[in-house]
């Protein structure tokens, strides 16, 4: 940290005295070539670079918060030949040079936009200050003969660590990422803020973000853009803030204006000072810190002596000899009215119908947010881009599967967003319409999503249930919810074993579901199927080891109710069982066997 501080303090700075340079630079005569913007002060606003700086208000920026070049202008600023100064005249050093291409843009600009937007006050300076910031004027001015950088630029993926987190909005066309988005091209404009500002300047058929004469051209329309009034300071700050959410970006790229508007001069292309100090090189978002002002400026020239010239095969020691400019100037393209984006003209986007949505559970909602896109006349302005968003905790999505949708208006200036279609969460949530390239006020639509409801719960005919201790009920048990006399699909219907209707409590006994995990429980939650019956099949309700009366009972959102009746009997009982062998008579009490009696027709022995 302290290393890349050190070299940024030998540079320069922007404090106070940098911010004051900028007042009056911007106030003064411009450079060779520019045009001096009016500074109005009818209104009490400050000029240019005064007192300080206010961001502005919106989330928007064009290059999506992505990192900057943080080096600063030397401390001895160029100087215009003939102004009041003790600063030395400068004719040449590498840091004051801009690529002959890169500056030929931003003059094509600032003529172009002048023509169309009068009142902007656009000074070339000010693309020339972001551009140096953005990418060392596209590094350095290596670009073809087109003016189109080569390799192409292309900043960080936003993934959201230290600027914004930006997902893929224009299928890797720009920046060749199809997850997330980059800022591109020497003025770092990101994919989506292209799609709304991007212009031909050049005239050869294509909207290039790598080509610098398309990108100042945007670049200028953008900072443009909320009728600006870029002679005024706090218009010329909120549109620098618009490019970047940082006062460190403001004051660096301020500090730059003021360098240019002291002097420059062209050097040929490909031949200009690479960047350096980008602002994550010191971890993402801690931006440095610059502290050491510029010295204050004399407004009476010290002497200065006299120094005999040298010969011309000499170079006096301790002096930088200019660059020569090439003899094949680059190709320059005619200067091409800048196409002003359908956003531009939007003043706001009123609300046309389904501000208040509502649906249940798995289900479509019956409208779709519709905004109209109207200028300040509040006439329809049609080819305006309007983003959808759904924010908020909640499952559900635009056709398609989406959280965001981009939708043109047509020729009445309407957009209304893809179909919605909520998930299983319930709750509130928002979608947000907004413009495209723009920060005025979101449109915001209210939504809902209610549990799926049945008024009536009916069993369908069956056999009274009854089963005996330790064993199941077998018959099949199907209940049809309805809802306002229609079938009630998707409905959570809560199930209970009670031992009460009148006092209905969960019982600690008796019958239960039987889970798939082998275990019981007395409370379960289903759902009704497509055609709106909830069905318990054999085996599924266990009778316990209770005898008794209980019942079941079904309960669902909207108010429908039932109870169905549970007999459980004890098994009968079984008598004892008996022995099949017969019992022998039992003796008679005497003693000894009983005596032979003896047959009559024997005979006495003699």
């Amino acid at each position: 940290m302290a290393a890349h501080m050190g070299h940024r303090l030998r540079k320069g700075a922007t404090t106070g005295v940098v911010m004051a340079a900028a007042v009056a630079a911007l106030a003064a005569s411009q450079a060779p070539e520019a045009v001096q913007p009016p500074v109005d002060n009818a209104g009490g606003d400050h000029a240019i670079g005064a007192g300080d700086t206010t961001p502005p208000s919106g989330r928007g920026s064009a290059t999506g918060d992505s990192p900057y070049y943080t080096a600063l202008p030397p401390l001895n600023t160029p100087n215009k030949p003939g102004a009041s100064s003790n600063l030395p005249v400068i004719t040449g050093p590498a840091e004051a040079g801009i690529p002959a291409s890169v500056y030929s843009a931003y003059k094509r600009a600032e003529l172009s936009i002048r023509s169309t937007d009068p009142n902007c006050n656009l000074p070339w300076q000010v693309l020339a200050g972001i551009g140096k910031v953005e990418s060392g004027q596209a590094r350095g001015g290596r670009v073809d003969a087109n003016g189109t950088a080569s390799p192409r630029i292309l900043g960080p993926a936003l993934d959201g660590n230290g600027f914004a987190l930006i997902t893929d909005t224009d299928d890797g066309a720009y920046d060749g990422d199809t997850k997330l988005d980059r800022a591109v091209g020497p003025m770092q404009f990101i994919p989506s803020t292209w799609a709304t500002w991007g212009q031909d300047a050049n005239s050869d058929g294509k909207k290039d973000p790598n080509n610098i004469y398309d990108a100042a051209q945007a670049a200028g329309l953008y900072l443009c853009a909320n009728d600006r009034n870029l002679a005024l300071k706090a218009d010329l700050d909120s549109a620098i803030l618009s490019y970047n959410h940082s006062t460190e970006y403001l004051n660096t790229v301020l500090s730059w204006v003021t360098y240019y508007q002291r002097g420059t001069h062209q050097i040929p292309d490909g031949t200009g000072v690479l960047p350096v100090d980008r602002s994550d090189d010191v971890g993402r978002g801690n931006r440095p810190h610059p502290t050491t002002p510029l010295p204050t400026v004399p407004t009476t020239p010290a002497p200065t002596p006299r120094t005999p010239e040298p010969k011309p095969s000499e170079t006096r020691p301790g002096t930088v000899k200019p660059p020569t400019v090439p003899t094949k100037p680059p190709v320059t393209p005619p200067v091409t009215p800048p196409t002003v984006p359908a956003a531009v003209k939007v003043a706001q986007l009123a609300i046309v119908a389904n501000q208040k949505l509502t649906t249940t559970t798995g289900s479509a909602f019956t409208g779709a947010p519709r905004v109209a896109a109207l200028d300040a006349a509040g006439k329809p302005v049609a080819g305006v881009a309007v983003r959808f968003e759904i924010t908020g905790t909640t499952d559900t999505r635009f056709a398609g599967g989406g959280t965001t949708a981009t939708v043109t208006t047509g020729s009445t200036g309407l957009a209304a967003s893809p179909a919605l279609r909520a998930g299983a969460k319930t709750g509130s949530f928002t979608v947000r319409a907004t413009v495209v390239g723009r920060t005025l006020h979101a449109a915001e639509f209210a939504a809902t999503v209610t549990e799926r409801q049945a008024d009536t719960l009916t069993r369908v005919a069956g056999d009274p249930l009854s089963a005996t201790t330790g064993t199941s009920f077998t018959q099949q048990i199907q209940v049809k919810a309805t809802d306002k006399g229609a079938l009630a699909p998707g409905v959570r219907v809560t199930a209970v074993i009670v031992t009460s209707k009148t006092d209905p409590k969960e019982s600690t006994e008796g019958p239960s579901f039987k889970r798939a995990d082998g275990t019981s429980v007395r409370t379960v939650t289903l759902e009704t199927g497509t055609n709106g019956l909830l069905t318990f099949a054999s085996g599924d309700l266990l009778a316990g080891d209770k005898a008794g009366t209980f019942y079941l009972q079904l309960t669902a959102p909207g108010g429908g109710t039932t109870f169905i009746d549970l007999t459980v009997t004890a098994p009968p009982t079984t008598p004892p069982a008996t022995d099949p062998t017969p019992t022998p008579e039992p003796t008679p009490s005497g003693s000894g066997s009983p005596e032979a009696t003896p047959s009559p027709s024997a005979s006495p022995s003699a």
